[in-house]
């Protein structure tokens, strides 16, 4: 099973390359597969490349998600 997580793109190099932010961490991924993207866009990431574009709404909904799954696996690591 592959996962691809929601990111916003917060700066776009010239070479293909550029840098998401995720939960107030940035990291250097690959832009190639989305030439269409725009600052602020907000990408599907795996693996460090970037993999589609999604809309903001979309975004935020699995980023909520992907939280409450989080906050259920430490409820249940401390029963």
């Amino acid at each position: 099973m592959c996962l691809a997580i929601p990111a916003k793109v917060v700066e776009i190099s010239e070479n293909g390359w550029g840098q998401v932010e995720m939960g107030g961490l940035k990291q250097r991924v690959n832009l190639r597969l989305v030439p269409e993207v725009k600052l602020g866009d907000y990408v599907l990431l795996h693996a460090g490349y970037a993999i589609s574009t999604v809309s903001e709404e979309d975004a935020q909904i699995t980023l909520d998600l992907l939280e409450q799954m989080a906050e259920l696996g430490s409820a249940e690591a401390g029963a």
